[in-house]
């Protein structure tokens, strides 16, 4: 405890030191790595991985089409994509009952989800539209910065509240990220256009603001509405937004197109690896979230330059080897520890159990039962044990957007 000398000044008590050491050492003596490296964590990165590897396949097909066959039409293969999430999830919504109904849907948050899809389609296009402005070294660093812009987003709204270690472990990522771009420049592949670099680096900067906007409406739905709500919305919207767009901006590019069963094979391919990447993504984003997710997308370029390896004969460097190690390091350091929630936003049912979405009323028992719980660690501990926004938000029932 502090105590004032005669002086005024405040002095440390050096038994404070002492207990917070000791402190220290116990904790350290009970840790158990089985805590932390679980079965689940194991799941949480093979699954953030699994969607590194589809974005990793729309980069490759992108790149053939682009270097191989000098096809340039972003907005014709985002339209692809979203068509195929309309004829599937969309379909699904037509053939639900009740509230979960696409008009029903439709007609209580119409032009929330309009906004969604503007947002995301916007999202693809401004990042593909920047390569014609800048370089890829300034893409892959800007990028980036769609992960502290939601963490930002994810406190204010979600009431996320990260730890120290998350918050290192994202500078980590970071670190690694900054690795992967020295690999570059050191193997002389700072590809891409210098005509109008600040014009090139704001787009960038647009598009992951966007991102992080489209993440964020993302983890907030799936985790309160439904996955097939998300997606069957977006890929409505998405699908007459990228529509449009097409048909005003790339119609002279496509109509240019030598079609044939390669170019063909390669459109179907980005469609099904970016199809697969928007029905998969929500599953990761429910079991952890949209910031985790975004982490574990890092690796996609690494992964896509050792396939450039092979396919489009790339200088190899050991730097891409260190840089693949150190952003998986970092992302398993912020999934071993869950997020807390918000001291000053309490898990308390506001409705009835019934319209609270309640099996039976032992269910919000069970729920205030781990509250106190916690409280009591807390209290014995001095810190948040740590509970993630996932299990914060199982039972609790939270307006929609």
């Amino acid at each position: 405890m502090a105590e004032m000398d005669p002086g005024g000044i405040i002095a440390t008590d050096p038994r404070n030191n002492s207990d917070r050491k000791c402190l220290i050492i116990r904790k350290l003596l009970k840790f158990n790595p089985k805590q932390v490296f679980t079965w689940q964590l194991v799941k949480t990165v093979a699954m953030g991985q699994g969607l590194a590897v589809l974005m990793c396949g729309t980069a490759v097909t992108s790149q053939y089409l682009a270097s191989d066959y000098h096809v340039d039409v972003p907005m014709l293969q985002s339209f692809m994509s979203y068509a195929l999430l309309c004829l599937t999830y969309t379909t699904a919504l037509l053939f639900r009952t009740g509230d979960g109904n696409m008009f029903q849907i439709l007609k209580k948050r119409w032009w929330k989800y309009l906004l969604v899809g503007l947002v995301d389609v916007e999202a693809n296009y401004t990042v593909v539209k920047a390569y014609q402005y800048t370089t890829l070294t300034s893409i892959q660093l800007l990028d980036c910065f769609v992960i502290p812009v939601l963490m930002i987003l994810s406190c204010w709204f979600l009431k996320t509240c990260y730890r120290p270690i998350h918050y290192i472990s994202v500078c980590v990522c970071l670190l690694g990220v900054g690795a992967m771009v020295g690999a570059d420049l050191l193997a002389g592949r700072d590809l891409g256009s210098t005509s109008d670099v600040l014009l090139g680096d704001g787009l960038v900067l647009l598009s992951a603001s966007l991102y992080a906007v489209s993440n964020l409406c993302q983890e907030y739905i799936v985790k309160h509405l439904s996955s097939v709500e998300f997606l069957g919305m977006v890929g409505l919207f998405g699908t007459l937004i990228s529509g449009i767009q097409l048909g005003v901006l790339e119609h002279n590019n496509v109509a240019n197109i030598q079609w044939d069963w390669r170019i063909g094979l390669l459109f179907a391919g980005y469609a099904l690896c970016m199809y697969t990447l928007y029905s998969c993504m929500p599953i990761v984003v429910k079991k952890t979230s949209a910031t985790a997710v975004n982490l574990s997308l890092l690796t996609a370029d690494l992964l896509s330059l050792f396939c450039g390896l092979f396919l489009f004969q790339y200088t190899f460097s050991g730097l891409y080897i260190v840089s693949l190690v150190i952003i998986l390091v970092g992302f398993v350091s912020f999934n071993a520890v869950a997020t807390t929630p918000n001291p000053a936003d309490p898990i308390t049912p506001s409705v009835g159990w019934k319209e609270g979405g309640y099996d039976n009323p032992d269910d919000i028992i069970n729920e205030e039962v781990v509250v106190v719980v916690l409280e009591e660690q807390e209290e014995e501990e001095g810190e948040c044990p740590g509970v993630s926004w996932n299990q914060r938000t199982q039972y609790e029932e939270v307006p929609a957007m």
